[in-house]
């Protein structure tokens, strides 16, 4: 299964997802590249920035299976 699949499955179970989750349990070392692949597939991904410790990390959370068209 390739790391976009993995990571689609993550998010469609109402899941939100970390870089550091993604490194852990898909081995993914670009999280944003792969959130990008699958906004470019249609999904409506949503980012959240969260501090923790001083340190800022994006968290990302299916919204909605296609964007609306413009």
């Amino acid at each position: 299964m390739s790391q976009n699949e993995a990571i689609r499955r993550h998010l469609q179970t109402g899941k939100a997802i970390t870089p550091l989750e993604a490194l852990e349990r898909y081995g993914c070392f670009r999280l944003a590249a792969r959130i990008d692949d699958l906004r470019n597939e249609g999904l409506d991904i949503e980012t959240m920035t969260l501090t923790r410790n001083g340190k800022r990390y994006a968290s990302y959370k299916l919204v909605g299976l296609h964007r609306a068209s413009a």
